[in-house]
């Protein structure tokens, strides 16, 4: 429980319920390549699975490497210099003096809602940015929680979990289009093994490749969920005051508007998810209900920073 857990404690769980939760879409996956092998038989499925994985890879794959120039087309940040913004980098490398990470590329996205995120696929090709509002409307702790915050993610390579978790999802999505259309077609099946399977292996290999994908997702969003946590805690961590940061997260919830660029391709990265609302189920949702990131903060409070 938040009350009783200091960053530490928080920090552990979160990262155990990543891994269990990247071991439950690899199970997931297997899954459907065996529901694939009892409905198919094994020479539709050796063929399509290989594919279904290529196609996965490539896609995300090429967009983890590219992942700071491709958020930057897609937000439209511009990157800055230390002349343009002496304070926010002299706010920045206080947090990169207590992280040890490299001093990220810092941008800037013209836009009147407060918000912030981090991409790059390792420390050293890290890129944070921020809205011209949200250096507007927050004080200086407030700013630094808010740079902790996107500098945990770099820290703890978000980026690369955030691929593996999309690239397991999109092969599981890719597969199951493949063999869920060759049902509807009547193609794939071995006739001549028909007389032998068991009906009830056969529906359940059904409702699996066609379940499968919103599992994936669900999983998808739920490892999302447990990194934002963990960007949490890992910023009380660099800055021992959970105040900063709960004291942003409560700028955030207090303004209604939300970015421009709302595209579902990078959502997960803000601080604040401009996707996330009533509108969206928790369990779709890519972070956790800012009300209870503000509560766990205030629990920290309450311990002290450094416990």
């Amino acid at each position: 429980m938040a009350s009783s857990s200091n960053f530490r404690e928080l920090q552990a769980a979160n990262k155990g319920k990543t891994y269990f939760l990247l071991a439950s879409m690899g199970l997931l996956t297997w899954l459907v390549a065996y529901a694939a092998l009892t409905y198919f038989g094994t020479g539709t499925t050796t063929a399509v699975v290989p594919i279904a994985v290529g196609i996965a890879l490539v896609g995300v794959w090429g967009s983890y490497y590219g992942s700071d120039k491709l958020v930057i087309t897609m937000t439209g940040a511009k990157v800055i210099s230390r002349e343009d913004a002496p304070q926010l980098f002299n706010l920045i490398e206080e947090v990169v003096v207590a992280s040890g990470l490299p001093m990220p590329k810092v941008a800037i996205v013209e836009d009147s809602a407060p918000n912030a995120f981090a991409t790059g696929r390792d420390p050293e090709h890290a890129l944070i940015a921020f809205t011209s509002r949200i250096l507007e409307v927050m004080d200086r702790d407030e700013l630094q929680g808010v740079i902790a915050h996107e500098m945990s993610h770099v820290a703890n390579r978000d980026t690369l979990v955030s691929a593996v978790a999309a690239t397991t999802a999109g092969a599981i999505a890719i597969l199951s289009d493949f063999l869920t259309r060759m049902m509807w077609f009547g193609g794939g099946r071995d006739r001549d093994r028909d007389n032998n399977q068991n009906p009830v292996a056969l529906i359940i290999s059904l409702a699996v490749l066609i379940l499968a994908p919103i599992a994936a997702m669900l999983l998808k969003s739920a490892i999302s969920r447990k990194r934002e946590s963990l960007a949490d805690a890992t910023a009380v961590q660099f800055t021992r005051n959970p105040a900063g940061l709960r004291k942003a997260l409560e700028v955030l919830a207090a303004d209604t508007t939300v970015v421009r660029q709302k595209s579902n391709a990078v959502a997960h990265i803000w601080i604040e998810s401009p996707l996330d609302g009533k509108s969206v189920s928790k369990l779709f949702s890519t972070h956790p209900p800012i009300e209870e990131r503000i509560a766990t903060l205030r629990a920290m409070e309450s311990l002290g920073p450094t416990q």
